[in-house]
């Protein structure tokens, strides 16, 4: 229940809302999450420290849904006085991030949709939004928990682009990514948006076929184009052993079997369902691993299996951005 675990917890960070239905739904779901939360912290009997709330800036127009976040803000700050907690409340811009549900709250998410489905999105007007990634966000919150201080509201900028611009920098990524090349991620929101996009691909446009050319002398096989680097390894695996069982929070990885017989598996978490591509190294073939997925392979043959691992980053053991998750 949301008393045990809000009972002992250091802090408390609600992001809960409903912000797409009619008025009086709204009004009435948001209202009653606050009264649920309100109560909880009232009761436990080891109070949380840090009440923490994700606000949007919707709070500044005149709508039911604004209204709510309002009136949530104002309770979630009168309760934290109350049990003596920091109240911090954290007005977010737009929060765009991998498997975003389209066609809702962020336009990022319906734009990649499309763009995954073969469509062309359409644009009406040149409004210019801030965008924030959710884990930079979650990022900003821990940061504020941790400097402490008293309540307060933060205001977090995102990074402003014309909803146009946007649309021609997730098309350009995926005319690059589907020519074969890996797009330039020089920046935070450029890698954020095209992980983003990435995840949308799965599993339709799995795996990438690699254009294997063969000679008298044998054969060759582009596996990797970049123009932003990054580093280059491989494994041999024995028959029966599994490698993986992890997932990136930000990291661009490629698979390529050169050698053996191997089954890949890709589960995203919080979900049950597995995408297995079974792969060679007689056909060799890119699987890329998107963020926010879990994944492994498995040497399915009799012989030692070789594949070739690409990351965009070299690997920094004091950031090194692997986390431990079964398929």
């Amino acid at each position: 229940s949301i008393c045990d675990l809000v009972d002992g917890a250091d802090a408390l960070l609600h992001f809960a809302a409903l912000n797409r239905a009619p008025d009086a739904d709204v009004a009435a779901e948001n209202a009653a999450i606050t009264t649920s939360l309100v109560d909880a912290l009232r009761n436990a009997k080891s109070k949380p420290r840090f009440v923490v709330f994700s606000n949007s800036t919707h709070i500044d127009r005149d709508t039911v849904y604004g209204a709510s976040k309002r009136e949530t803000a104002r309770k979630l700050a009168e309760v934290a006085t109350e049990i003596g907690a920091t109240f911090l409340d954290v007005v977010l811009p737009n929060v765009f991030g991998e498997c975003g549900k389209p066609f809702s709250n962020s336009v990022v998410h319906t734009f990649c949709r499309q763009l995954a489905d073969g469509e062309t999105p359409r644009v009406e007007g040149n409004a210019t939004i801030q965008f924030i990634h959710a884990g930079e966000a979650i990022d900003r919150m821990f940061a504020e928990i941790a400097a402490g201080g008293a309540t307060r509201q933060i205001r977090v900028e995102g990074t402003p682009i014309a909803v146009p611009t946007l649309l021609t920098l997730l098309q350009g990524q995926l005319s690059r990514y589907q020519a074969g090349i890996f797009p330039n991620v020089d920046t935070r929101f450029e890698l954020e948006m095209f992980n983003t996009l990435r995840s949308y691909l799965l599993p339709g446009s799995y795996p990438f076929t690699l254009k294997l050319n063969t000679d008298n002398r044998g054969a060759l096989a582009e596996c990797i184009k970049s123009g932003g680097g990054g580093q280059v390894f491989y494994s041999s695996t024995k028959p029966g052993i599994t490698r993986g069982n992890h997932f990136h929070f930000g990291k661009i990885e490629r698979f390529v079997v050169l050698e053996g017989d191997a089954t890949i598996r890709i589960r995203r978490l919080f979900d049950g369902k597995v995408h297995e591509f079974p792969v060679t190294g007689s056909t060799p073939v890119a699987v890329d691993m998107p963020t926010l997925h879990t994944h492994n392979i498995t040497n399915t043959g009799s012989t030692p299996l070789i594949t070739l691992f690409w990351t965009h980053e070299i690997f920094d053991p004091e950031r090194p951005d692997t986390y431990a998750e079964p398929v």
